[in-house]
C-alpha cells in the first residue's frame, strides 16, 4: 500500500543556468548604448533549467525585440549564445558572447548615424 515517490525529477534552484558577472556586463554595457539611443527601453531575464535568456524590448507590454540567450549544452557544438529575432530566426550564435552581440552592434550604428 505504501509507495515510495521519490523527488528525482524535482531539480534544486542551483542547477538553473544564469548569466555570470562577466556575461552580464558585456550585455548590461550594450543594453545601456541601446537605452541611451532611444532603441531600447526595457529588459527581462529568466533563468531557466536548460537556458538564461535575457530579453530586449521596446516598450514594456510588447513581445522582446531580441532574445540573448545562454545554452550551455550547445557548447561543444554550435556554441552556448545565441541572438534570436522577434520572429524566433536565430540571428546570430556562437562561442563568444562580444561576437555573438555584434549583430546588435551593427544596428546601433545605424541608429545613431
Amino acid at each position: 500500500m505504501n509507495s515510495y515517490s521519490g523527488f528525482s525529477a524535482h531539480r534544486p534552484a542551483s542547477e538553473t543556468v544564469s548569466f555570470q558577472r562577466p556575461e552580464l556586463n558585456i550585455i548590461l554595457s550594450l543594453y545601456g548604448r541601446m537605452v541611451a539611443a532611444g532603441e531600447w527601453r526595457d529588459y527581462g531575464i529568466s533563468s531557466l533549467r536548460d537556458v538564461a535568456v535575457f530579453s530586449v524590448f521596446r516598450r514594456t507590454a510588447e513581445n522582446p525585440l531580441y532574445r540573448i540567450e545562454k545554452r550551455p549544452r550547445l557548447r561543444s557544438r554550435q556554441g552556448q549564445y545565441a541572438v534570436i529575432g522577434v520572429d524566433g530566426q536565430v540571428l546570430k550564435r556562437g562561442h563568444d558572447l562580444k561576437t555573438v552581440l555584434r549583430v546588435l552592434e551593427r544596428k546601433l550604428i545605424r541608429a545613431v548615424s
